[in-house]
């Protein structure tokens, strides 16, 4: 009898342990079937900081469409939230900022970091330099994005084209320019190799965020500035601060944006979030540009019309000794280490080689039409 109920009782162990494992089993691989799913759905929470003053069209409205695509494409995995200039770091502070991972992301335009990499200048915009359709060309398909990512990296920074304002205005004036004489001691605000070129040229370059260049005009502590072109001008209010609004805008011939990820952050994106990104910052790219074009028209003839702004052209002989000045300026940056040597020569292999071909195609289609 004893020996039955010990048999039974073995049996009963048995089936139990047996079940037990096979019920391990099941968890364990209902465990590992799970990761992938919960990685899918994982919610990445991405603050982005920008130097432009919050929702100013266009500059500071291109990283709130930026954020609200990718919160889209994304399915809400990738959620951004967006902060202007000083609401979180100052408009200046943005580089350093994301380098150190207190943001995630940020949005400017690389001459603004001149102090600390001056050739960084060169991925935004050179005096006389690329438009905004030839730098595009040399970002994407000319080598400038890998030399650009190659400037970044040390900084723990991945770079990305993302917003461009075409060609831009010589800048607002309370004095006359008709002359190369006028232009001494001239307290301008204007940034990156254009502020270097002005300063040879006798002016005072002054570094001033969006956020107080109307106030800076408006009391006399500057006695110009560029910003960007009718549209972003006309909202800061610029004609009402300065009297003379000058062309060409020698300076920023086709400036871009930058968005910048920090790479502990792009490294932890998954390859589809990756994707995304790559994709929503090449579309807002274009979709600046567009919209630039599209909007400067009506602003400029609101501020001929309806403020009775004085448009004025700069004199052939300033624009010339600028230009002759900028090539000397540009030439001596890239003579600051190898890297800057690299890129100033991709740069101005591609620009040669695209003028030639513009020379005969958009210039030559410009003047007939």
């Amino acid at each position: 009898m004893e020996d039955k109920v010990l048999k039974g009782l073995t049996r009963l162990i048995c089936l139990f342990l047996i079940v037990t494992i096979a019920g391990c089993g099941s968890e364990q691989q209902g465990a590992a079937g799970a990761n992938p799913v919960a990685e899918d759905q994982k919610i990445f929470r991405w603050k982005l900081i920008t130097t432009w003053p919050k929702n100013l069209p266009a500059l500071g409205t291109a990283p709130e469409k930026l954020a609200d695509q990718l919160r889209v494409m994304s399915n809400g995995r990738l959620d951004i939230k967006v902060y202007g200039a000083g609401e979180l770091v100052g408009a200046f502070e943005v580089f350093d900022a994301v380098s150190q991972g207190t943001a995630e992301m940020g949005h400017g335009a690389a001459y603004y970091w001149r102090g600390k990499l001056p050739v960084a200048a060169m991925f935004s915009t050179v005096p006389f330099g690329m438009n905004a359709q030839e730098m595009n060309g040399w970002l994407h398909y000319g080598g400038g994005m890998e030399l650009w990512r190659e400037l970044y990296a040390p900084f723990s920074l991945v770079p990305f084209a993302c917003g461009n304002s075409g060609v831009q205005m010589g800048g607002w004036f309370n004095k006359e320019i008709n002359s190369l004489a006028d232009l001494q001691g001239l307290k301008m605000r204007i940034p990156g190799l254009g502020g270097e070129v002005l300063k040879r040229a006798g002016g005072t370059p002054v570094s001033l965020p969006g956020s107080e260049v109307y106030t800076a005009l408006q009391t006399g502590v500057i006695d110009a500035t560029e910003w960007v072109g009718p549209y972003n001008d006309l909202a800061l209010a610029l004609h009402s601060a300065a009297k003379y609004y000058y062309y060409p805008g020698w300076h920023e011939p086709g400036s871009t944006l930058e968005a910048i990820v920090n790479k502990e952050a792009w490294d932890s994106l998954p390859a589809d979030l990756q994707a995304m990104v790559r994709v929503a910052t090449r579309a807002v790219n274009d979709d600046t540009l567009s919209e630039f074009t599209a909007r400067n028209n009506a602003a400029l003839q609101t501020l001929l019309t309806d403020h009775d702004v004085e448009l004025r052209v700069l004199p052939d002989d300033v624009v010339n000794q600028l230009k002759t000045t900028a090539k000397t300026v540009v030439a001596e940056m890239a003579m600051e280490d190898e890297l800057s040597q690299r890129i100033y020569d991709s740069y101005m292999a591609f620009l040669e080689d695209v003028r030639a071909y513009h020379r005969i195609s958009e210039q030559a289609y410009i003047n007939a039409r």
